[in-house]
């Protein structure tokens, strides 16, 4: 029989808060964090906006030295991660340290550490990149890092799946919890991409919202006039222990991890399949790993990036999947008021989910102004929605055709 899994620490460093408190009162309240990107002069840019960490000195967390010698997307991790253990409660010092791991997911790690010594080779030469730059530029150094500053020592490894590496990242320490391999696990994921190179990537490919007037309601999942995702950063990280764990040292404990599931649409580098089959069967296999029927279900976090094609096709797979029922639960999409964190969007979406299941409380989809017939769900367009939430479903879809669904419902004893 395997270990029941429960969430007992969240920290979060969002585009609308930089506690998990001012997170959520934000998310309740529909305020929107995108605004003019700031980090870089984008003049020449089809795409001027983004989500980005607004106040985040690193120096305020961690030491200059320190700090020097990380990403950005690292001193996410790192900060988010003592917040989310100071939440627990967790006493690491009294702890067997080979039984706490860390697997964190993302999608790009440093990729603008990547630019800055690709910038320093070409108009320096090659004397002039950084010792550092490989073990700041690599992706599983997040993890490495907080295993590192803790002396965790187990199972330590970092998830890249594109938009679906947090949640990836979520599902393998459920996995290794259940089977009995740590007693706790950091997880969850960390993203800083708003660099040149990824913005001018991804606005090439007309992924990002040009909607630069107003940023605030570029981010518009399920309206008629979404126009594409808009580029957010910042880390959410959890603490996953087993029941026996968290109940050994009188942990509380926000919500119970039941259910996760992933696959493969195996079909284009950027599209979803058309029929949705692949998320269909993600949210199919998640629900029954958590022994739950699909009306148990009442509140979907949904991937809802704001592209045309993804929205459609994610309401058609939660139609699939739940039949005339999809009318009567609530969906809502996060990446309406952060946007898009790629790799660390798993990790704070499902922070918003387990507080929907905890609160009753489901945040809003803002910017829902303008219906679209094929989008037809309740979305819960711009207001909180007060209500309850037995059990919730988080979904997270990646580039490359990943899929991957998680469960979480109401802890009882």
């Amino acid at each position: 029989m395997s270990n029941r899994v429960v969430v007992t620490g969240m920290g979060v460093l969002s585009p609308i808060g930089l506690t998990l408190e001012s997170y959520w009162d934000a998310l309740c309240a529909g305020r929107s964090g995108i605004g003019p990107i700031t980090k870089f002069d984008v003049t020449d840019f089809q795409s001027k906006i983004a989500g980005e960490l607004k106040g985040f000195i690193a120096t305020d967390h961690l030491d200059r030295k320190e700090a020097r010698r990380m990403d950005e997307f690292v001193q996410y991790a790192v900060v988010a991660t003592r917040m989310a253990l100071e939440d627990s409660g967790l006493d690491l010092e009294g702890e067997d340290k080979e039984r706490i791991g860390v697997v964190l997911g993302s999608g790009v790690g440093g990729i603008s550490t990547f630019e800055r010594q690709h910038s320093n080779l070409v108009h320096k030469g090659p004397g002039r990149v950084s010792p550092f730059f490989i073990p700041m530029m690599i992706v599983d150094m997040a993890a490495g890092h907080i295993s590192i500053l803790y002396g965790l020592k187990g199972p330590n490894y970092t998830t890249v799946s594109a938009c679906s590496s947090g949640g990836h990242g979520i599902g393998s320490a459920l996995r290794i919890l259940q089977r009995g391999e740590a007693d706790v696990i950091i997880t969850g994921g960390t993203e800083a991409s708003i660099s040149e190179m990824a913005v001018s990537g991804f606005s090439n490919m007309k992924a990002l919202s040009r909607r630069n007037e107003e940023p605030t309601r570029a981010s518009r999942p399920f309206d008629a006039e979404r126009d594409g995702f808009v580029l957010g950063e910042g880390a959410g990280v959890i603490i996953l222990e087993t029941l026996d764990h968290a109940r050994q040292r009188h942990a509380g404990i926000y919500a119970e991890l039941v259910g996760y599931a992933a696959t493969a649409d195996a079909y284009h580098m950027t599209h979803p399949h058309e029929t949705g089959e692949g998320a269909i069967r993600a949210m199919r296999l998640a629900i029954k790993d958590a022994h739950l029927q699909p009306d148990e279900i009442d509140y979907i976090n949904a991937h809802g990036t704001s592209t045309p094609l993804g929205d459609r096709i994610e309401t058609i797979a939660v139609k699939e999947v739940f039949g005339d029922y999809a009318y009567t639960l609530a969906m809502s999409s996060t990446k309406s008021l952060i946007g898009h964190l790629l790799g660390a969007s798993g990790g704070l979406e499902f922070i918003a989910t387990t507080l929907a299941v905890l609160n009753d409380r489901v945040h809003p989809t803002i910017n829902y102004e303008n219906p679209d017939p094929e989008c037809d769900l309740d979305y819960v367009p711009n207001t909180v929605q007060d209500r309850p939430v037995r059990a919730a479903l988080t979904n997270s879809f990646g580039f490359g055709g990943h899929n991957v669904s998680l469960v979480v419902k109401k802890y009882t004893e």
